[in-house]
This record gives structure tokens, C-alpha cells and sequence, in this order.
């Protein structure tokens, strides 16, 4: 079940919400009670058979997490190490198992000559996300958090259906007190208002933009993908649409997952932040997939060591964290690429970093607005580059959009437009334009799309700016306090503009369309 489908928007969330509500005054536990059955429901609705595995993998963590608690208070710590490794070793086994084991033996065929075969394995939905969940929840008992709460919290912590499907990952002590909180349900008519606002605006980024612009980003990629070579103008097209389609169709699956858990009075944390105004790689990480970030960094790059060990190591890990990073979104060595040049993006910025701090010449420049912008246009350019390898579907086909993007397979223009560009043919000829076969209407529209998406992006603020006063996410930070003209209020106008876009991201659904992330 699609957040932007028919059966959600008009069946699934309405009954749900009516449910929740309507036995707050029976207690709270029932009300929680409620919110387990309609997200197990949920995900039922993609493949009930993985209902015991998501059931098993709670009940295994919970138990372990338990005696784990019980161990760190008497201070075995022995026994508590064998019970992280055992816990943390099992969800990886499980994970494995569903979303590698098939990369895995493919490549033991390719290297050691093995003759391994296996059925394509069918990845249980949000697999990636409960279980990273997990492993952080036995990790922070076993440095000393204290979890008091029951297997009733637990089992909705673990399967709540906002996040159950992409993230954001959260962490067991955010979100269970809120739970608890007996106040939330004093805050209905707000958080339902701030909710449904927050969903619509996700809606329509995805219904709108992100599946309007995905036709032309499919026709560059398929073309790669059939190792037909793809000139200078379709292979930039089909890279600054990708750019365009994954950060809106992302970027709309954090809105409505943030907005349809604030209707039930959660708040997750923000985990989508304007990636794309970022003017250093680093900064890109604090904005994009925010909670994967937080993980990988708290979870990972620190206990290998961090930034404490000297710069050698601290490359070293930051290489190492995104590497992890690249695989854990998918099961194919472009992935391991894209990682791998994010850790090198990292690894250049530091070091940059590094030798600007040694003179005062160097923190003016990064300080000033030519530093800025500079540093903008190259992180978006380096971004745009890594998103090559995150579509790809193979290093052929990779290598094929960059060479095209680089100017080394031709540019050419549609023969349509040589009748408005007749003043600049001498001086496009002279460069290596020519002009050929092709849909000129679809190439304009194509860069209009990009255009109008790349505007939005820069310009427009984001839903956690707009409703900064209504504290939308958990952490309302020193990037979402930035002034913005436009400031959501609970007032009948801004109902009539949520209706609107609500209604704007309905008419336009007019196909099954995932969200990006939900392959991973």
C-alpha cells in the first residue's frame, strides 16, 4: 500500500486515524494497542507472509535486549558483549540473508569459480530500516541506556507504519516517551492539522513533481542501460533529471511519513533538510537522509575511531563508513561505487578544510561569498556526478552517461530547433554542436522541467521551515530557524491551501509509483 494511492489517502489512513481516536478514552495502551493491529495490517498489505519474520525479528531483539539490560546492571560484562554480538550478529545474518545472499554467491561464481545458484529472494519491505533500528537499540542498552518499557512499546517502536517502509531511522528513547506522553492526546486538533499539512505538501512533491519529471529521466537511463550511447544533452538531461526526480520523490517520502505520524501525535526526527543548498559535501550529509547519516556516524565512523586517531585514520574511516554506507542501499558494486566516491568527496573536503585553516587567507576565501558559491556549484556538481552510479544499473552503463556527460560521444540538438538557433549554428558548429534526429518539444520541455525542479529546490523553503513555529520534527535546528516568508498558521486560509494541495496530489495520481527509497 502506496502513501500515495488511492486506497491510503481515502481508506487506509482515515479508518486508521478514526480507530485511534476513537478509544483515546478507553487509555492509552488501548490506543497503542490500535496503532500495533493497523500497522501490522499495513504491512500485511505487501506480503503477509513476512509478518512472522518482522514478528520474530521483535521478539528475538526484545528478549535479547532484555537480558542485556539485566546484564549491564550487574556489571557482566562479558556476558553483555556475547549478547550484543549475538543480537547484532543475527539481525546482520537476517539482513544478509534477504538482501545479499544473491550478490554475495554471484560474486564467489565470478572469483573463485563456484557454480552457486539461488532463487531470486524477495526483500522484505523496510528490512534495512527495523533492522538498523535494532542494532542501535541492543548498542545504546549496552552502553549503559536504560529501557523500562514493554513489548507492547517495543513492537509499535519497531513496526509503526509511517516508517516502516524507507525510515527515517529512528531511536527507541525518541520516540517510546512520547508514547507515554499524557499530553499527546490533549494536542489532537494541532497534530492532526500540522500532520495532514505536512502529508499534503509530501503528496504533491511526489505526485507532481517527482513523477512528473521520471519519464524523462527513464528515457536517458534506458537508453544507457541498452548501451546505446548517449550524447552531451541526453546524457546532462538524464543526470540533472535523476538529480531532480530522487531529491523530490525523497524528499516527499520524509513529508508524509513525518506528517502522517504527527496525526497519530508522534514526532519523528527531520531526516530531509535542502540537501541541495548545501555549499560543502559534509554539509550535503547533515541534510540528506539525515537519520542514516546520524547512524552511520554514531553507530559506526565513532567506535572505529572518528576524527580522534590522527587524519590518516580519520580517512580511513570515513571511507570505510561510506563504503557500508553505499552497500546498505542496495546489493550491486555501483552502489559500493557511489559510496566510495562519497567517502572520497569527504576525504578531499577535509583535507581542504585542513589547509584553509592554516592561513588566514584561506578561512577569508571559504568564508566569502565567491568561497560559497563556489563551494555550492562544486558539491553540486560532484553530487550530480555520484547520482550516475546510484540509477546505473551497471558500471557499462555508468561509464556510457559519463562519457556522454564529459562531451566525448557528440552533442547534438534536435533538427527542430536549428530554425530558432540559424544565428548560432557557425558558432555551435565550431564547438561540436550538430544538429540531428530527435524531438526538439521534448527536449525543451525536459530542460523546462529541470529548470522549474532545480528552482524549487533553491528557492523554495521546506516544509520543517514553514512550520518551524508548530515544531514539525523532533530537532529544530540552527538550518530550520533560518527566516522564511512563508510561515504556516492554524487559519482557515491555510486549510484551504492544504485542501488544495491535497486534492492537487490526488488527480495527479495516475499510476503505481513507489517511492525511491523503498527498494532499499
Amino acid at each position: 500500500m502506496l502513501f500515495n494511492s488511492f486506497e491510503f489517502v481515502f481508506l487506509f489512513l482515515p479508518l486508521s486515524l478514526s480507530a485511534f481516536y476513537a478509544v483515546q478514552r478507553f487509555g492509552r495502551y488501548l490506543q497503542l494497542g490500535v496503532l500495533l493491529v493497523v500497522s501490522l495490517i499495513f504491512y500485511a498489505s505487501w506480503n503477509f507472509r513476512f509478518l512472522m519474520l518482522l514478528g520474530g525479528s521483535i521478539l528475538m531483539n526484545f528478549a535479547v535486549g532484555r537480558a542485556l539490560e539485566v546484564a549491564v546492571e550487574v556489571r557482566r560484562w562479558r556476558l553483555a558483549n556475547w549478547l550484543v554480538a549475538i543480537g547484532v550478529g543475527g539481525n546482520l545474518a537476517i539482513l544478509s540473508f534477504f538482501k545479499y545472499a544473491h550478490f554475495i554467491a554471484n560474486n564467489l561464481n565470478a572469483v573463485v569459480g563456484t557454480e552457486l545458484t539461488m532463487q531470486q529472494i524477495v526483500l522484505p519491505l523496510g528490512i534495512s530500516f527495523f533492522t538498523f533500528e535494532q542494532i542501535g537499540y541492543l548498542v545504546d542498552i549496552r552502553r549503559g541506556r536504560s529501557y523500562r518499557w514493554n513489548l507492547l512499546h517495543y513492537a509499535l517502536f519497531v513496526s509503526f507504519f509511517p516508517r516502516l517502509a524507507a525510515g527515517p531511522i529512528l531511536r527507541y528513547g525518541e520516540i517510546v516517551p512520547q508514547m507515554r506522553d499524557p499530553q499527546r492526546g490533549k494536542r489532537a486538533a494541532e497534530d492532526l492539522a500540522v500532520g495532514l499539512t505536512i502529508f499534503a505538501i509530501g503528496l504533491v512533491k511526489k505526485s507532481v513533481l517527482a513523477d512528473g519529471i521520471a519519464p524523462y529521466v527513464t528515457h536517458a537511463f534506458a537508453a544507457i542501460a541498452r548501451d546505446q550511447p548517449v550524447d552531451f544533452f541526453v546524457a546532462w538531461s538524464g543526470a540533472f533529471g535523476y538529480t531532480c526526480q530522487l531529491y523530490f520523490d525523497f524528499s516527499a517520502y520524509s513529508d508524509m511519513a513525518i506528517g502522517a505520524a504527527r496525526c497519530f501525535g508522534i514526532r519523528f526526527p527531520a531526516n530531509f533538510n535542502s540537501p541541495y543548498k548545501s555549499s560543502s559535501i559534509a554539509e550535503f550529509w547533515r541534510r540528506w537522509h539525515m537519520t542514516l547519516s546520524r547512524f552511520l556516524r554514531d553507530y559506526l565512523y565513532i567506535p572505529l575511531g572518528g576524527n580522534r586517531r590522527g587524519p590518516v585514520r580519520r580517512y580511513a574511516n570515513l571511507m570505510i563508513t561510506m563504503l557500508l554506507g553505499g552497500i546498505w542501499h542496495g546489493a550491486n558494486w555501483t552502489f559500493v561505487a557511489w559510496g566510495g566516491l562519497h567517502g572520497l568527496y569527504l576525504v578531499m573536503y577535509h583535507s581542504y578544510s585542513t589547509l584553509c585553516l592554516k592561513s588566514n587567507w584561506g578561512r577569508r576565501f571559504r568564508a566569502s561569498l565567491v568561497g560559497r558559491v563556489l563551494g555550492f556549484v562544486a558539491t553540486f556538481l560532484a553530487v550530480v556526478v555520484s547520482w550516475v552510479f546510484f540509477r546505473a544499473p551497471n558500471f557499462s552503463a555508468a561509464g556510457n552517461m559519463l562519457r556522454g556527460m564529459a562531451g566525448l560521444q557528440g552533442a547534438n540538438l534536435p533538427e527542430g530547433l536549428s530554425f530558432a538557433l540559424h544565428a548560432l549554428q557557425p558558432l555551435l558548429s565550431t564547438i561540436g554542436v550538430h544538429f540531428g534526429s530527435g524531438s526538439g518539444s521534448e527536449m525543451i520541455r525536459t530542460w523546462v522541467w529541470i529548470g522549474a525542479l532545480l528552482a524549487i529546490a533553491l528557492a523554495v523553503p521546506n516544509s520543517q521551515e514553514m512550520l518551524t513555529k508548530y515544531r514539525p520534527v523532533l530537532e529544530i535546528n540552527n538550518l530550520e530557524r533560518r527566516p522564511t516568508p512563508v510561515q504556516w498558521a492554524l487559519t482557515p486560509a491555510w486549510a484551504v491551501i492544504a485542501g488544495a494541495a491535497i486534492f492537487l496530489g490526488v488527480i495527479s495520481i495516475n499510476r503505481v509509483s513507489e517511492c525511491l527509497y523503498w527498494q532499499f
